[in-house]
């Protein structure tokens, strides 16, 4: 019997995942549809399941956002470290070289 709860448990936790990957991007009808097989293949309530999904799938979001920040702050790092320019400093220098060209304009009327 112990045998038979742990492989439920296996393949209730591994439908878990699975749809929690998917819940990310599907409706509210499909989620809980999802929730309702999750219940019925692993044996528990459809609410059970529906909150097991929105709960991996807010770990998951809180990742994806920790890693987004994390790639960012690298790429950032990697381009100071090679030297490139920022897009504010580009635009910085985009500013001050449209000021001197005016600059210039108004000096070349004069003559």
């Amino acid at each position: 019997m112990q045998g038979r709860w742990a492989t439920r448990a296996w393949v209730g936790a591994g439908l878990l995942v699975l749809a929690a990957v998917g819940a990310v991007s599907l409706t509210g009808e499909r989620v809980e549809s999802l929730a309702d097989e999750l219940a019925h293949r692993a044996g528990i309530r459809p609410d059970e399941a529906r909150g097991l999904i929105d709960e991996v799938t807010l770990r998951w979001k809180r990742e994806a956002g920790r890693f987004s920040e994390r790639t960012g702050e690298t790429a950032a790092k990697v381009a100071h470290d090679l030297g490139l320019a920022t897009r504010e400093q580009v635009e910085e220098l985009e500013l001050r070289l449209a000021q001197l060209e005016h600059r210039l304009k108004l000096l070349e009327k004069k003559k």
